[in-house]
């Protein structure tokens, strides 16, 4: 081990997000490199460093940091130095210099100890002093914080946050209750804060701990798609969890319940126990929807049966049934659901609805749960159509709120019309924010295939809605003759209701591709992608073709996928920059998915290299090819799938995936023109009818299965529909019974 203390004369690089720093120190013999982590570092400032000598090809030799610690400075030209850093808002060089010359060799003490002396230095004031002692503290604590909490392997991003919400406090409530972190803290879970509290030595029989275990076993669950769990199964999970008895954690149970942290309900018989934010989902979601769906709206003066006539004249088409009754059902109801699969005339039927409305001078929003949702949802209405989230205007606020809605009860869409697609995607929380800003009076138009996976956050929602048969539904069943032309949508209709599909028809759209092992699958599907296809129709393999398969892990998966097309499609060559990030190498070329939601992303629209427009936004299930990476700077430069170019920084990358292969979840909302699915062995929770059905209508022009017949029949046997534990049917049924009694 080699011990060094010196000034800090240089910080060459610093990533804010880990605290990683390359800085040069002067020591009274040398000029050392130090690499590793400093969560807070300052020009002047000395430290004693403890590390490993190490030797860098490109940069030579540098102290790998193990240890270091900061060290009051020994002479006025030090003291000089580090107090005109810039560490201290309000002193610069020149105040810096009368401090020193006021106060010699005890500055830094004043600084600590006596603050108030600063007053007596010329061209400090009241307020300049104040703000200097307030700075100098801050600085002081969050110091203190970082050293205390990396003591515990938190990191100094995750300890940033930690600081920002509990201030001078820290420390305290830390040790009181690490837990809390799982709850205040976004990146912290249980698992980490048990890890810190077990390391502190907090008792493993702790109210703290079991209250923690509890919420987290019920946030867990809403992870599975949960808004509740039947109170046995949680108590069995909980006491599974910790390892603790049965009793401590109904006590548990009843002090949180008590607290209102969770909410007990009796539903059907059985006690269920909610997270509070989702039981107050569930609950506001179903009074919504009834009032909703109660109250009248304004009538038209017009012969509907005419104006359907007029529209079908006018667009040479000729409506089903029930597309008509679509079209009526959305004048009278204040809410429709409109469900049904693919080629049953859904955008058809929306659209001649928007133009009903349109004529009666109404104004209609336009919206959809992702943004690839939102632009297909634009380009079938010809009219511009949201995220849900930019609907409602889903904004930054600031550092104490973070990101909210703007639109909500008290301002509302201000829209005579609202029309939601892609339904199934949404989730109980979403659905909530979303009518908490619709008006009573406002039609709300529903539309969403029920067939398809439910939403991957917690709550069934179209289904729910569907099954308590309160809401007004109408489901699209008749395939349209020109649909019939497609074994795409014959095959997705015939899955459906179990039946095996037509497979390898002459001069149609459907395939199958026999293999037997792993290694033959993916083999197949990198010639499909790298040759066949780019021949056969001169698909392009990284814009027209995307794999979609059920599982992450495993021969086929998306993990190993992944791997084989970046090989094959965009290998590494000498001159092309790449990034490595843990597992995955990003490299510039490879096509990229965008795996979270981020509001507050900039992005810019060029044309012939000048900017046309800027914004802000990025979106969960956006894809795009990364086209620049700088090492220099720390950036990646991402050309998105609607031309809009955003930059990002290293500490992002976790907001970014590989994506020639999806799962299939992830794929939900979007359309491709080829779409590969390999069908191989897999866990039978993840081999449904509902997921081969949803990665089959991903497709617009053609669809290949690659693997094993019998796990494709077994697929469309495997109608189970992971049970999903939802209270929204049965409150939905309850309220509306009183209102019917009442």
């Amino acid at each position: 081990m080699v011990t060094v203390e010196g000034t800090v004369e240089e910080i060459i690089f610093q990533n804010e997000s880990n605290g990683y720093t390359v800085a040069v120190i002067e020591t009274q013999d040398d000029i050392v490199t130090i690499v590793g982590c400093i969560p807070i570092i300052n020009m002047g400032e000395t430290l004693r460093v403890q590390g490993q000598w190490d030797y860098h090809p490109n940069y030579g030799q540098q102290l790998k940091i193990e240890s270091y610690s900061t060290v009051v400075p020994a002479t006025l030209n030090g003291i000089e130095k580090y107090l005109s850093s810039g560490l201290i808002p309000g002193i610069g060089p020149k105040i810096a210099k009368k401090i020193v010359e006021q106060f010699g060799i005890d500055s830094i003490d004043i600084l600590q100890y006596n603050p108030e002396k600063l007053k007596l230095v010329e061209g400090i004031g009241e307020k300049k002093a104040q703000k200097v002692i307030e700075a100098y503290a801050e600085q002081r604590e969050l110091r203190e914080v970082m050293i205390f909490l990396q003591n515990y392997g938190i990191s100094v991003n995750l300890g940033v946050k930690i600081y920002k919400k509990y201030g001078d406090e820290t420390i305290v409530k830390v040790k009181e209750n690490p837990y809390r972190l799982s709850e205040d803290i976004f990146g912290i879970g249980f698992k980490m804060a048990d890890k810190i509290a077990q390391s502190m030595g907090i008792n493993s029989t702790s109210k703290y701990r079991i209250n923690a275990g509890i919420k987290f076993i019920l946030m867990e669950s809403s992870g599975k798609g949960h808004t509740y769990l039947p109170k046995e199964i949680l108590i069995k999970e909980v006491v599974s969890l910790l390892s603790v008895n049965k009793e401590l954690v109904e006590n548990g149970v009843t002090e949180l319940a008590l607290n209102q942290e969770i909410q007990l309900e009796n539903l059907n018989g059985e006690i269920c126990i909610y997270y509070m934010s989702y039981y107050y989902a569930e609950t506001n979601v179903c009074k919504k929807l009834i009032e909703l769906s109660q109250t009248d709206v304004d009538k038209f003066k017009i012969d509907i049966d005419k104006a359907i006539s007029k529209i079908e004249k006018k667009e040479s088409i000729q409506f089903a049934n029930k597309q008509k009754e679509s079209i009526k059902e959305a004048i009278e109801n204040g809410v429709l659901i409109i469900t049904g699969g693919p080629g049953t005339g859904k955008t058809t039927t929306i659209n001649s609805i928007i133009q009903l409305f349109e004529e009666q001078n109404l104004s209609i929003s336009l919206a959809a749960p992702t943004g690839r949702a939102a632009k297909r949802m634009s380009e079938a209405t010809g009219r511009e159509a949201k995220t849900i989230h930019r609907m409602l205007e889903y904004n930054y606020v600031d550092d104490e709120v973070g990101m909210a809605f703007s639109k909500d009860d008290g301002t509302p869409v201000e829209s005579d019309v609202v029309i939601i697609d892609e339904v199934s995607m949404v989730d109980i929380l979403l659905m909530n924010t979303l009518l908490k800003a619709i008006m009573p009076g406002t039609r709300i138009i529903l539309v969403g295939d029920v067939d398809q996976l439910p939403s991957v956050g917690p709550g069934n929602v179209l289904r729910d809605i569907i099954d308590s048969r309160i809401i007004k539904v109408v489901k699209l069943d008749d395939i349209f003759r020109q649909a019939k032309e497609s074994m795409i949508i014959v095959n997705a209709h015939r899955i459906n209701k179990g039946e095996k599909p037509h497979l390898n028809i002459k001069d149609k759209d459907f395939f199958f591709m026999n293999r037997n092992t792993g290694d033959s699958i993916v083999d197949t599907i990198i010639e499909l992608c790298h040759e066949r296809l780019p021949k056969f129709n001169g698909y392009d393999p990284l814009r027209d073709i995307q794999i979609l398969t059920p599982m992450k892990k495993g021969d086929t998966g998306v993990n190993i996928l992944n791997q084989k097309m970046q090989d094959n499609l965009n290998p590494k060559t000498k001159g092309k920059v790449e990034k490595k990030v843990g597992d995955i190498t990003f490299r510039v070329g490879d096509k990229v998915m965008q795996v979270k939601n981020n509001y507050k992303q900039k992005w810019r629209l060029k044309e012939n290299n000048q900017i046309i427009e800027e914004g802000e936004g990025v979106f969960n299930g956006d894809y795009g090819f990364i086209i620049n990476i700088d090492n220099e700077d720390g950036e990646f430069t991402i050309l998105f799938d609607d031309n809009k170019e955003a930059v990002y920084q290293f500490g992002q990358l976790d907001e970014l995936k590989l994506a020639y292969a999806t799962t299939i979840h992830k794929s939900q909302g979007s359309e491709f023109p080829v779409v590969i699915i390999p069908s191989a062995w897999g866990p039978p929770m993840l081999l449904t009818r509902n997921l081969l059905y949803t990665a089959i209508t991903r497709a617009k022009e053609l669809v290949v299965l690659v693997g094993v017949e019998k796990y494709l029949y077994m697929m469309i046997d495997n109608n189970r529909i992971t049970t999903r534990y939802s209270g929204l049917k049965d409150r939905m049924l309850k309220v509306f019974d009183m209102i019917i009694r009442d």
